[in-house]
Order: C-alpha cells, then structure tokens, then sequence
C-alpha cells in the first residue's frame, strides 16, 4: 500500500477541494491549519487510524477544550475523506448537549455600545459603521462584501452563498447612515467596506481591529469577535419577536436547531432561573 503522509501537494489539493465545496474563507483556513497541525505532530510518520486516536488523545491532554478537539477531528476526518482514507477517520467526543453559555464569552448591548463608542470616539468610523451593520443585520462576516451602494439604495442586501439565497433587509437608520459616509467617503459602486486598496475586508482584519477597542472600551477581549454581533442580534430579535422560525430564516439557518445554540441563555440566567424555583429552605 501506498505511504499515507501529508504533504504540501496533499493540503494544497485540499484547500482547493473546499473551495469547490463553497466552504467559507473562515472555514478553509481552519480546516488546512488543523491538518498541517496533525501533520507536525506526525513528525514526518505516516497516517493510520491508531496515530489519528493517538493525536486525539494528545489533543486532551495539552487542555484543549472538548469542543475545540471536535472541531479539529472534523477537519481531519474532512481530510482523509478527500484523500479517500476512510478507513483512518476517528469519532468524535461525545458532548452533554450545553444548556447554557459562559457569562465570558457573552458580549451584551451596553458592552457592544461601549465597543461602538471606542471605534468612533478614535475615529475609526468604518470600524463603527460595519460593527453596526453586523449586529443590526445579523450578518456573517463573510458576508460584509453584499453590504454595498446598490443595497443600501435599495435597502436590501441579496446574499448567495453555498447555493443558497436569501435576502437581508437593511433598517432605515444604517441605511441613512452608510449613505452619509459613501458620500463623504466618495465612494463609487460596489463594496462600501473594503481596505485602502479597495480590497474586501477579511476576517482576520476586522477581527484584529475589534480586538484593539477592547482595553479603549474596558470589555474582555474574549468577548469581541465578529460572530458575537450575530448572536447579540439572534437574541435581541428573538426578545423582541419570540418567533424562532423567523429568526432562523433571518440568519439564514436550514435548522432551527442551529437558531437555538444562539439563544441559549447565560450561566447567570440559568442560576437565575433555578433560584426561582425556590427548593432551598
């Protein structure tokens, strides 16, 4: 039999392979990261279903959460599919299904106003603006490229992505607002956030940028990341709403079971709500 090794022919091949696949940016980069990851610690050995399991293991031990490992046995098992090795796919952990989330990692709306102030008081209007856009749409950020002046003229954005089409409603508010900044900006069609070369901004870059307003606008830097303004989006609608279905169509969701994990409540509500019960004397 052939030497199972990755290689970089093997990754390259991958990547391309996921992009066929309409992976996400996001995706792509972490699915390759996490096989040349396995790949460093094979140490030049080659794949076998034993060494996956084995790396598994390492991957507890070094104090990887269990969803973290999960995540990156799915890029792996992604892999050996493309490499039509199947036979060295290993199981994922089994998980308790979370009924709550961690106040850490919970970005609440006086935090993300704080955020919005930060931006703006140092000047970082397109910093503040897409911020803004994200959390009032419930974008993905990998979708901030269909933000552009014939959506903010029409006041809907059309978004197609992995063969799938809906369409994003843009509030009059941000509409007023964007349109005022294309016109100081002078900008022209297309994109309106992109990067001084005209290029779409990636999600690394606005990444780092919210980082940055983290120590300005006093907020746990675990909590700033773009996909948090989704999920205070999800909760704020369905607060508002209590209509899931309608939510999931909004966030473009083929589940509601997916909808739901953004609308777990904190581990603050769940005590809150225990203590309601009222069973300790």
């Amino acid at each position: 039999m052939k030497a199972r090794r990755i290689t970089k022919e093997t990754t390259a091949g991958f990547e391309r392979y996921l992009h066929q696949e309409e992976k996400s940016r996001g995706t792509v980069d972490k699915y390759v990261r996490d096989v040349k990851a396995f790949a460093v610690w094979l140490a030049g050995e080659q794949v076998s279903r034993e060494k996956a399991a084995d790396w598994k293991e390492h991957l507890l031990n070094e104090g990887r959460a269990p969803v973290t490992v999960n995540s990156m046995i799915a890029a792996v098992n992604t892999f050996f599919r493309f490499m039509g090795w199947d036979d060295c796919r290993v199981k994922s952990l089994r998980l308790q299904k979370r009924f709550f989330r961690e106040n850490e990692r919970e970005l609440t709306k006086p935090e993300y106003e704080r955020l919005l102030k930060a931006a703006y008081d140092q000047g970082k209007e397109r910093l503040g603006l897409l911020m803004e856009t994200m959390c009032a749409t419930g974008i993905r950020v990998s979708e901030v490229r269909y933000i552009t002046t014939e959506a903010i003229k029409k006041g809907r954005a059309e978004i197609s992505m992995k063969g799938k089409h809906r369409v994003i409603l843009i509030p009059d508010k941000l509409c007023r607002k964007l349109r005022k900044y294309v016109v100081r900006t002078k900008r022209g069609d297309g994109e309106i956030f992109t990067g001084r070369n005209g290029q779409s901004l990636d999600r690394r870059q606005i990444w780092a940028e919210m980082k940055a307003l983290c120590k300005i606008a006093g907020i746990a830097a675990e909590k700033v990341f773009p996909h948090n303004l989704r999920h205070l989006f999800a909760r704020s609608f369905y607060q508002v709403f209590q209509n899931i279905v309608s939510l999931a169509d909004v966030l473009g969701h083929s589940s509601i079971e997916t909808t739901r994990i953004y609308l777990i409540s904190t581990e603050e509500e769940h005590i809150k709500k225990i203590a309601r019960l009222d069973l300790v004397l």
